[in-house]
């Protein structure tokens, strides 16, 4: 009795939260409980998800460089920077700092006889910056410095990739009236374009060292394999540890939760991928795998309110938010889930000569484990009937279990930010379809008596290999979908002397992506920054997949 009156009491709630839900605008179709109906194609909620729950985290914005997101931030009080160069000067404008010193030290450089110079630097106030996402310090024409353009440019301009003086300069120039101390980028590791040495941060200490030498990480192109090789001749030895420990350095950023040294206010968010903000982006990417998607094409009219918005950010009246902890909520999906995918594709995927009946339960038993809190006693089949109709209280219960209160809860909903209604949306996309496939596989299973704790009598006749075919179709479509980095890796895993790399800007291929950068020494580039002559990108570099490297 008590099961059953809880079990209605739930089918309440729900009924009253969808009511009470009817009152927010829902990007979701009016059909959108039904187990045979998949996202709009043109969605982007999982894509609005997967960018914002990699933020700051090395290997996600590796494997997808071109980043979509434009988020305001803070550099506490006492975090420490770093800046080499080739004199004790403190530079007299913009200039490039690091967030750990081995990517800093690359770019000491000087001479054998006077060494080189290492500055660290201290926050001695919060710091106000700008965080563009993906590897958007990667000097390649096919989109890392996009957001970049739109924001100090105006527009896209894939000619000037490597105009990083100029880039720097304007950017702080149209940041200076908004207070913007710097912007956040990433390349092998993270790093600010600080716009003024004396504003907002301290000399800690300028130390005099030894020179990496005039080429640092520059020169012939070389494989990541190359890079961690002590044995490479054409290399100087300290510039070749120093090029081995910056991409260590970023390693240790590489997942959840990333680099911390720079806090984000989700609230605050712009994302490309919102279509109500860039609806011009849609058509652009339509068909594109997401590697090609970039933000070419943004139309005058989305970018003047791109940057409308991004300025109504620093300069509008502070709003509080609601207080909802959305980089915790995403992991809390992310976590819950991620490893559980892995094991069920593992699980489906057995041996040919693995009996396919003891496989399909093998694979109820998974579903069962992910669907346990969502399981409502008053939800039951059909006897004799395949209609999957019954299990819509569950896949409802299920999809809405992280957000039904902030949607039923008025004076919780009034105090959402537009970025925060853009991160709901993008939440509750992913879980929906989440639960969706897998409540329609479990109930499947359940109509073919495959289910032991819910036994149907009778079953509806069935070939479990044909039933264990469809389910693998649909769980890899499902990780396609979703398309986690937390699911790509080295396999097999990479001994104790290796590490798991991912191809990035300026190792693993050629510096300029489709074209190549212009000479090392051209006064368009920045200060001895590490790019390679190649005039052609490898294929490995433009979609790089994991590889196990050395670290000795």
């Amino acid at each position: 009795m008590r099961q059953a009156t809880f079990a209605g009491v739930a089918l309440a709630l729900l009924t009253q939260n969808f009511t009470r839900a009817s009152q927010v605008p829902l990007r979701v179709d009016s059909d959108s409980w039904n187990l045979d109906v998949s996202p709009n194609i043109n969605a982007t909620g999982r894509l609005v998800f997967d960018t914002v729950s990699s933020f700051l985290q090395h290997w996600p914005n590796t494997r997808y460089r071109n980043g979509h997101n434009l988020v305001p931030g803070t550099v506490p009080v006492g975090t420490l920077l770093y800046h080499g160069r080739g004199d004790s000067n403190l530079p007299a404008g913009a200039d490039w700092v690091a967030t750990d010193p081995e990517h800093s030290v690359i770019f000491c450089r000087g001479s054998s006889e006077a060494g080189c110079w290492h500055l660290t630097l201290i926050a001695s106030r919060p710091l106000k910056v700008l965080y563009f996402d993906g590897s958007s310090a990667a000097k390649m024409r096919d989109g890392p410095m996009d957001s970049q353009d739109v924001v100090g440019w105006g527009k896209v301009s894939p000619e000037r990739f490597f105009d990083e003086k100029k880039r720097i300069f304007d950017l702080c120039n149209w940041g200076k009236s908004l207070e913007i101390d710097g912007y956040v980028r990433m390349e092998m590791d993270f790093e600010i374009m600080l716009c003024d040495f004396k504003e907002g941060v301290d000399v800690v200490a300028m130390a005099n060292l030894a020179s990496q030498g005039r080429g640092g990480p520059g020169g012939p192109r070389r494989r990541p394999q190359d890079v961690v090789h002590t044995d490479n001749s054409t290399f100087p030895p300290l510039a070749l540890a120093s090029v081995s420990q910056v991409i260590q350095s970023g390693s240790w950023h590489n997942r959840y939760p990333g680099d911390r040294r720079i806090k984000l206010d989700l609230t605050r968010l712009i994302s490309f991928y919102d279509t109500s903000l860039v609806p011009s982006l849609v058509s652009k990417r339509f068909g594109l795998e997401r590697w090609d998607h970039r933000l070419l094409g943004i139309s005058s009219e989305d970018i003047a309110a791109v940057l409308g918005k991004l300025t109504d950010a620093y300069t509008a009246p502070p709003q509080a938010g609601s207080g909802v902890d959305w980089d915790t909520l995403f992991k809390v999906i992310v976590d819950r889930y991620g490893d559980r995918f892995e094991l069920l594709r593992y699980v489906l995927n057995a041996t040919s000569d693995a009996d396919p009946l003891v496989t399909a339960k093998n694979a109820m038993s998974q579903f069962r484990v992910m669907l346990h809190p969502y399981i409502l006693h008053a939800a039951a089949p059909v006897p004799g009937s395949a209609d999957t109709a019954w299990a819509t209280p569950v896949y409802k219960f299920c999809a809405t279990s992280h957000t039904s209160y902030i949607r039923r809860s008025a004076a919780l909903s009034a105090l959402l930010t537009a970025s925060e209604h853009l991160l709901l949306n993008a939440v509750e996309e992913v879980n929906r379809e989440i639960c969706r496939m897998v409540v329609g596989m479990w109930a499947e299973g359940v109509t073919a008596g495959l289910d032991d704790a819910l036994p149907v009598d009778p079953p509806i006749a069935h070939d479990s290999a044909v039933l264990m075919r469809k389910w693998q179709t649909t769980v890899n479509d499902l990780m396609t979908w979703l398309d986690w980095s937390v699911w790509i890796k080295c396999r097999p895993a990479c001994g104790f002397e290796e590490m798991c790399y991912l191809p990035t800007w300026p190792f693993g291929g050629g510096g300029g992506g489709r074209g190549g950068p212009p000479p090392r020494d051209s006064p368009d580039g920045p200060p001895a920054s590490p790019v390679h002559p190649d005039s052609v990108a490898e294929p490995d570099y433009l979609r790089p997949q994991p590889q196990c490297v050395r670290r000795l």
